[in-house]
């Protein structure tokens, strides 16, 4: 079975398009006549005329996430070419052209067939929600029902941009302690196969009395070289059910709670959650989201299960009849009190969803002040500890050497 692109003349002579699916165009024409229409021309969609995608793009989409970037240029090209008058399905067979990541493409076509079915945009997304959260589907319902889809896509965009450059900017401040920690693991084993194992049969040679560091780092060693690909498999192991814990409720409500009570991170987490909260309520209330959607949409937004349940719980109570700044007054572990006063004055004075912008931009750059500060403290820290590390691997091989000129 194929999807056939068709124009055919009603029983009065009328032009109607459409598509269907069909096992040729002979059963195609035969399909149409049972619906009193006269099959006049066909389409099928041939996806060999499109520009063929480099190997290396591929790859990044069989094996990567669509990431923020693609969505981002999605949704902001899009916006340009309906608001320059192109119809929903052409623009989106325009960006299916444009677009290099495989599986983006794939999607993107998928979009396409439907919304030439008939259904609205906003339920075609809906089919990939991996790639289009609920988020992203309500502000593109909202849109559509409201007749302000290109402001829908326009707000969409801003706040992708937002997101992806508020975590491009977390993550930056976190990569040069993570090349320093992972630098440090790979020259520690490397020591351990390669140098260590020459070391040990000199000083067995030798029957020297060895300190006992010496000792240990023998132990490691010799357990490193015989089992490493045990040592290997257990790693390996315990990485994939670690993911496939943290993927469960209870993994992720139990790195939710540790992460709410490290001392240091503490205070970023929340941060964050806030800032997230914050960003994607005020868009939300700008498209037109009634408050208590807002909140639910919200929550699935950030990260942390106990804001999750924090939010929905606001939204049930706002539901109700009672203010916002109340609801999440009552969760002041997770709210500051700035984000309760803060909402409490958008309440008074009907500029909710500018106030939350307002307090989306601060708890963004409070993020970034933050990390900028950590890695300017996790630096000198890190040095010291590859310093002792360092000195530890020295006198643990260097000791036992001047033991054995002594006794020469």
């Amino acid at each position: 079975m194929a999807i056939y692109f068709y124009t055919a003349k009603t029983l009065d002579g009328k032009n109607e398009t459409g598509t269907t699916e069909a096992k040729d165009d002979h059963d195609l024409a035969r399909v149409l006549r049972e619906k009193n229409l006269v099959l006049v021309s066909f389409q099928i969609p041939d996806n060999k005329k499109i520009k063929k995608t480099p190997l290396i793009n591929k790859l990044k989409g069989i094996f990567n996430r669509i990431s923020l970037v693609d969505k981002l240029m999605f949704t902001r090209n899009l916006g340009v070419m309906v608001s320059s008058g192109f119809s929903l399905h052409k623009g989106l067979e325009t960006l299916v052209k444009q677009t290099n990541n495989s599986s983006f493409k794939k999607i993107i076509n998928d979009l396409v067939i439907r919304v030439k079915r008939g259904e609205s945009f906003a339920d075609a997304l809906a089919n990939h929600p991996k790639v289009f959260n609920n988020f992203y589907v309500s502000m593109v319902r909202v849109g559509e029902k409201g007749g302000t889809l290109i402001e829908s896509l326009k707000i969409l965009a801003q706040y992708i941009k937002k997101e992806h450059d508020f975590i491009s900017k977390v993550r930056g401040a976190m990569v040069y302690p993570a090349v320093i920690i992972v630098a440090m693991i790979g020259v520690g084993i490397l020591m351990m196969l390669v140098v260590m194992p020459k070391l040990v049969s000199m000083f067995e040679e030798l029957n020297v009395n060895l300190p006992i560091t010496t000792q240990i780092l023998i132990v490691v060693s010799k357990f490193l070289t015989k089992y490493s690909y045990i040592g290997l498999a257990v790693f390996i192991a315990l990485t994939f059910f670690s993911v496939k814990f943290l993927k469960t409720q209870k993994g992720k409500t139990s790195m939710s709670f540790i992460f709410l009570k490290i001392p240091g991170l503490k205070n970023i987490v929340k941060k964050i959650n806030c800032a997230r909260f914050a960003r994607s309520f005020c868009s939300l209330m700008q498209s037109g989201v009634s408050i208590i959607e807002a909140l639910v949409i919200s929550a699935q937004t950030v990260g942390n299960v106990f804001y999750q349940r924090a939010l929905v719980n606001a939204s049930t109570e706002v539901k109700k009849g009672k203010k916002l700044q109340e609801s999440l007054e009552k969760s002041e572990n997770l709210f500051p009190v700035l984000v309760g006063q803060m909402i409490g004055v958008g309440e008074e004075t009907g500029e909710l969803s500018n106030i939350m912008e307002k307090l989306a931009d601060f708890y963004e750059e409070e993020v970034t002040n933050v990390t900028n500060n950590l890695t300017a403290i996790i630096e000198p820290v890190l040095m010291i500890f590859l310093g002792a590390v360092v000195a530890f691997f020295a006198i643990s091989m260097i000791q036992p050497m001047y033991s054995m000129m002594e006794g020469i």
